[in-house]
């Protein structure tokens, strides 16, 4: 499993000198602040690193074993709130004497008193234990590359032997706070040595690892200033190491290889008050270049569009090491092509910006050489993330930059509000891929087709599928029609997963087809209406129109909107049939009918796009109702006394029939059927909770789109969705989400003003991903927060309680509906905005 690392905006700033981490200055006067609880083990011991210490065992000396004892016995056991005990250990670490500065001996061979990693033995003389520790005068600059004339020279180890002899550490009692930052240590902000200089840092400056020659090439943890000494003498100007955001790694985990975490602090000792900013604001356009100047002068931490006018994205390399990568700044188009047609097992990963991520591959699918380019990043932003299966060019050479473009844009979307789901399409103007009839992409949700051999994203995911301008508006009007019609096309059930450029539009004029009543194909004014769920079953000499009975208030909105003589409806892909009615325009405008069926499968059962009853029949006409297949969909032809009694029954949530055929021919006749069902349809699939992994399919859902986010510490969190996985019968089905909107509103609100000061360090642990499950119920009040299939540690949940608690109980109060168990969805993200 991969470690916990840090993101793009701390990898700017370790290297290049600039910060994105914009601590918020505004305090919010009506919000009372939690504090973290104060733990009975509030040590300043340091944390020692299995994979680091594995037979390198390091004794401490007498002093700085009297200095821990001696701390620990003055800890406040009982006092979660702080009080006088904390004032005292505050005097106490106020009082502990100044970090110095002891001198650096090289040695050419391990001597009894230092270990393995060079670290102080437990004799007691060795290093910062004897007589020269005592002696040592305060330094004003606590840093690896202080000033001249500070520290002596033989402080800190040469460049040339840096990492190649074993340093001399500063012991622990001689080290309060970070040699860098000044941070205090804490429980949370604890001690690390450089194992190249020696020196105590908190996380946050000594968070890379280097092959040092002291240690026989094995790894060790080093401070930020040696790493970048170290890389310099080895890495190419281009590349930079990087500890990337570990939750949009692929196949990421946000535990390390020792199965345990690595708590890391923020930058700030004293956490501070977050401000609650507006989601708007411009976006930093793309850099114009890549070289070591504009990296400079543009913080890539910062910019929502890393995608060069020229060139390709910074990419994402592996050192070798689980969880270590390099970024490359300015990647070569044509290593990385060889690259990839040489059987590349992973996919490239491309940086659109700190908090989206696209990952390319060649790959054979379906006989055919495709590009796969998926998003990795857009869950955060309640957006399903996006895979294209563009069919590559005879001797293509060269990649699809516009996808990483129309990603970018899709993010944005996201974070306007404007997200995609199944059928949904987004276009561009200026055209797309080489050519100006490209218009954009159809997103299809996968059903029958394979997907064996495609790497892809977790659930949910969309597939893109690309149209053409002609086609576009079917897309808006009638999608289901277009999907359909490019599944006869390329012959795939219901519709292909891949994309092919430059082919035949499959659509054109629109005024020869029966959907130009039905539809405003010229400003969109009105569209035909669908309900979710519902689906038309074709069969011999009779037809099912079924409709979910938790859609009802759909279906009202669409019949208390229509023509009183005319009900159309458009339906959803029926996946239960074998076969589906599509429409085709033939080369003179014409729409005709087809059908397309799953291979070697019997016809059985039939699904259509649409229904229209229509209230202009005639009694005289001799007919009890006629039915008929028009395009791809049924037209039933009613009197008006059968249409006024079918809507009543549509109102009523009743079951109805229409007997279509002459009055004196019943042998002929043939059977309309209106169905409510209790079945709801399937969705939420294969998504699970993180706080246990529980099952959250056909379970309601709803998004959210905050128009306020908490911001701290350089990280925004961001509350997505809200699941309810019971809910009083009353209030049941998602039409009456304005119920609960309140009581959702202030526990989000209550949850992300709690957790707000510690996003960087639930970040940089591997707990992007939150979530928070609340049961309202006259027996019992109570919730869970979880991240990665478990709880959070003791320390959150203890700051949960002080500032949930009183609002679930209130809300426990308010309420006498019913039992009430929801759950919510934040994420934590880089804040690029």
């Amino acid at each position: 499993m991969r470690q916990a690392v840090t993101t793009l905006s701390m990898w700017g700033e370790r290297h290049f000198g600039y910060t994105t981490l914009r601590d918020s200055t505004e305090t919010l006067g009506d919000e009372r602040w939690p504090q973290i609880p104060r733990l009975k083990e509030d040590s300043v011991i340091e944390e020692k690193e299995v994979e680091e210490d594995s037979g390198l065992e390091q004794t401490p000396t007498s002093e700085e074993h009297d200095a821990v004892v001696g701390l620990a016995s003055v800890l406040p056991m009982d006092s979660p709130h702080g009080g006088e005990q904390d004032h005292d250990l505050r005097r106490q670490l106020e009082a502990q004497p100044k970090v110095c500065k002891l001198p650096f001996v090289a040695k050419s061979e391990k001597e009894p008193g230092m270990d393995g990693r060079g670290g102080v033995g437990g004799g007691g003389g060795g290093g910062g234990g004897g007589e020269g520790a005592a002696n040592c005068v305060a330094t004003p600059s606590p840093d690896n590359d202080h000033p001249a004339g500070i520290l002596d020279e033989a402080a800190t180890p040469p460049s040339d032997s840096l990492g190649e002899v074993a340093p001399v550490w500063v012991p622990d009692s001689q080290a309060p706070a970070c040699m860098k930052c000044g941070a205090k240590f804490t429980f949370t902000k604890r001690r690390h040595h450089c194992r190249a200089c020696g020196k105590v840092f908190c996380v946050v400056c000594c968070d890379q690892r280097c092959r040092l020659t002291h240690l026989d090439g094995k790894e060790g943890r080093v401070c930020v200033s040696c790493h970048f000494t170290l890389m310099n003498r080895s890495a190419p100007k281009d590349q930079r190491r990087v500890w990337f955001a570990d939750g949009l790694l692929p196949d990421s985990d946000a535990r390390d290889s020792t199965g345990t975490l690595d708590h890391r602090p923020s930058n700030s000792s004293q956490p501070r008050r977050p401000s609650v900013l507006g989601t708007g604001g411009e976006d930093a356009d793309a850099p114009s270049g890549w070289g070591m100047g504009a990296l400079v002068g543009s913080p890539i931490g910062s910019s929502s569009n890393l995608i060069p006018s020229e060139g390709l994205p910074p990419i994402l390399t592996s050192t070798g090491v689980k969880g270590d990568y390099t970024v490359e700044e300015r990647p070569s188009e044509m290593s990385l092509m060889v690259e990839l047609e040489g059987g590349r097992a992973e996919p490239l990963v491309f940086v659109l910006n700190a908090n989206l991520l696209a990952m390319v591959k060649l790959i054979n699918y379906v006989n055919r050489r495709c590009w796969c380019v998926m998003t990795k990043g857009m869950h955060a932003v309640g957006q399903a993330e996006v895979v294209v299966l563009l069919q590559c060019l005879p001797d293509e050479k060269t990649f699809p930059r516009d996808i990483f473009t129309h990603f970018i844009q899709l993010y944005r979307d996201a974070l306007a509000g404007k997200v995609l789901n199944h059928l949904s399409h987004s276009t561009v103007s200026r055209g797309l891929l080489g050519s100006k009839e490209h218009a954009g992409f159809l997103y299809i949700r996968p059903t029958f087709q394979s997907l064996d051999g495609l790497p892809l994203p977790s659930q949910p995911f969309l597939f893109g599928i690309l149209i053409l301008r002609a086609e576009t508006p079917w897309a808006k009007a009638f999608p289901l029609r277009l999907m359909l019609r490019l599944g006869a096309e390329y012959r795939f059930y219901p519709c292909p997963l891949f994309s092919v450029r430059f082919r035949k539009a499959l659509f054109g004029e629109t005024s020869h087809t029966i959907m130009r009543l039905l539809v405003d194909f010229r400003f969109y004014r009105y569209t035909l209406p669908v309900v979710t769920g519902l689906m038309v079953d074709m069969e011999a000499r009779s037809t099912c129109i079924k409709i979910p009975k938790a859609r009802h208030s759909e279906l009202l909105k669409a019949l208390n909107k229509s023509n009183e003589h005319v009900l159309a409806m458009g339906a959803c892909f029926n996946e239960n049939a074998d076969s589906h009615l599509i429409c085709v325009q033939s080369e003179n405008g014409q729409y005709q009918t087809q059908a397309i069926s799953i291979h070697n499968k019997p016809r059985r059962v039939t699904g259509a796009c649409f229904f229209v009853f229509s209230g202009a029949l005639k009694i005289s006409s001799g007919y009890l109702a006629k039915s008929s297949i028009v395009e791809d969909g049924l037209m039933v032809q009613i009197t008006m006394e059968s249409m006024v009694e079918l809507r009543r029954s549509l109102r009523e949530m009743k079951d109805f029939t229409v007997t279509c055929g002459k009055l004196d021919q019943s042998d002929n006749q043939e059977c309309v059927y209106i169905q409510w069902l209790d079945q709801e349809p399937r969705f939420n699939k294969g998504i699970s909770s993180p706080i246990d992994g529980k099952s959250m399919e056909s379970i309601t859902s709803i998004k959210m789109f905050q128009k306020s986010e908490y911001r701290a510490n350089g990280k925004v969190i961001r509350w997505t969705e809200v699941f309810f996985l019971q809910r009083d019968k009353q209030a049941n089905g998602p039409a009456n989400p304005t119920s609960y909107s309140r009581l959702t509103e202030r526990l989000a609100r209550a949850f992300c003003l709690a957790l707000c000061s510690y996003l960087k360090l639930l970040k940089e642990d591997g707990m992007a991903k939150l979530g928070l499950r609340v049961t309202l119920d006259t027996q019992r009040t109570d919730y869970l927060a979880g991240s990665n299939g478990q709880a959070l540690p003791s320390q959150y949940m203890k700051i949960l309680d002080s500032a949930l608690m009183p609002v679930i109980q209130a809300g426990a109060l308010q309420r006498g509906e019913g039992p009430l168990e929801m759950e919510f969805i934040f994420y934590i993200q880089e804040n690029i905005s």
